[in-house]
């Protein structure tokens, strides 16, 4: 397709097989970048200005330069495929239809901060992923595209895989690597960052799979041609996953910048038959959620902050006008509760509290000075966690609030789910009349 980069090879058949990758120019990137200086790769991916794929947006290039050199410590790489955020499932299909691209932007992410060994820490519920990286890991050590000597330029790079035991807190990098040496997965305390002191206290770089599957095609076309997609501020392309209410859920790969609704209509199919859009979470799970009156708007880093939101990992969560939001906000916080690590009061406590709030409101309707007690829950918690995991279960608390807040109110005064209710005196005049 014209506008896909990482997606672009995910027609051809057997793309995943190493023979095939090669016949369509696989691998190719290595082989111009081990004929450059790491500190020309870093150049390249600086000015192409790939901003990390997982959520932050942090630049790329930036990021490797941030790697001291002559330490006399080993350099690591660590590709974060934690993937577990509700609403996001982009890496996953990188992984289980073209993993050799991944592997291919590993090895020259290595050369580019001095690193011989890398790991990829996937979500251990990945079976499937799990499986095609292990072959064709093989594949690239069986035919010299890993291990000593690559193709007889005197670099080596090894990389092994690293399943994770299903945390939520492991996609947080610090807590990734706690995870990684074989302890639990808790968050350190920053600075110092992973780039001084990361895996075993070396300089390590910890990348998302799509920002490292970017990187073959920018080392082989140039920044230039990154750029020819996209923003000034937000080059290239991005994958959103789109799921909820609408008629064709998945991946789609379209340029940074694209209107929100040409996604949703043009490629996702637009809302399901006899309803119209209520809300979009435009970034994962984790961020504000936008009204419908404030999603025309273009998909890239500034427009969606402008908005109120985040493009954070692009699992664009779509809801119709059937959506309760006391019933949304609380289950995101039942996943945030869930998933909390428990190293700090704030998140410990206050997603728990949240969720028994939200619970009463949908349940039994509560007492109206629970939504500014809830508002008040959120106003301790943010800023206030030991990491940004806690401080992302507000969002759609605060923005369900900030926009719906005559729902919360309904819920009070009905003495529970209104919609629901609704729902139900629905169905039983329907079977009293059949």
């Amino acid at each position: 397709m014209a506008n896909e980069i990482v997606f672009s090879q995910n027609h051809i058949p057997g793309i995943r097989g190493i023979d095939v990758y090669l016949e369509n120019g696989g691998y190719r990137s290595v082989k111009k970048a081990l004929e450059m200086t790491p500190a020309e790769v870093i150049a390249e991916v600086k000015d192409s200005g790939l901003r990390g794929r997982g959520g932050a947006g942090f630049p790329t290039g930036m990021k490797w330069s941030f790697v001291p050199q002559n330490t006399g410590k080993p350099h690591y790489l660590v590709c974060n495929a934690d993937e577990s955020e509700p609403g996001t499932f982009k890496d996953r299909e990188l992984m289980e239809v073209n993993p050799h691209q991944l592997l291919e932007g590993m090895i020259v992410a290595c050369h580019a901060i001095g690193a011989n060994r890398a790991f990829i820490y996937v979500r251990g519920e990945y079976v499937g992923p799990l499986r095609v990286l292990n072959q064709a890991i093989e594949e690239a050590y069986a035919r010299g595209w890993l291990g000593e000597n690559i193709q007889g330029t005197g670099f080596d790079c090894h990389i092994s895989l690293h399943p994770g035991a299903g945390a939520y807190i492991c996609g947080e990098e610090s807590a990734l690597l706690d995870s990684l040496e074989g302890r639990r997965g808790l968050p350190r305390l920053k600075p110092p960052f992973p780039a001084v002191s990361g895996l075993y206290r070396s300089p390590t770089i910890i990348n998302n799979v799509e920002t490292l599957c970017n990187v073959p095609h920018i080392i082989n076309n140039g920044a230039q041609w990154f750029r020819q997609w996209g923003t000034e501020k937000s080059p290239g392309t991005k994958i959103f996953s789109v799921s909820g209410h609408v008629r064709k859920p998945g991946n789609y790969e379209i340029p940074l910048g694209t209107p929100l609704m040409t996604l949703l209509n043009d490629y996702a199919g637009g809302i399901r038959e006899g309803h119209t859009l209520k809300a979009i979470i435009p970034g994962g799970s984790s961020v504000p959620i936008l009204p419908a009156e404030k999603c025309d708007i273009n998909l890239d880093y500034e427009s969606i902050q402008a908005a109120g939101s985040m493009l954070g990992s692009a699992g664009m969560i779509v809801m119709d006008d059937s959506t309760c939001m006391v019933w949304a906000a609380r289950n995101l916080v039942h996943f945030y509760r869930h998933e909390s690590c428990g190293k700090c009061t704030p998140c410990r406590e206050g997603t728990d509290w949240m969720y028994k709030i939200l619970n009463e409101l949908e349940e039994t309707g509560g007492r109206k000075e629970d939504i500014d007690l809830l508002l008040d829950i959120t106003d301790n918690m943010d800023g206030k966690c030991f990491c940004p995991l806690g401080d992302t279960s507000i969002a759609s608390v605060v923005s369900g609030i900030e926009h719906w807040r005559h729902e919360f109110e309904a819920h009070v005064e009905n003495r529970g789910c209104p919609m629901r209710r609704r729902e139900g005196a629905a169905l039983e005049g329907a079977a009293a009349a059949g």
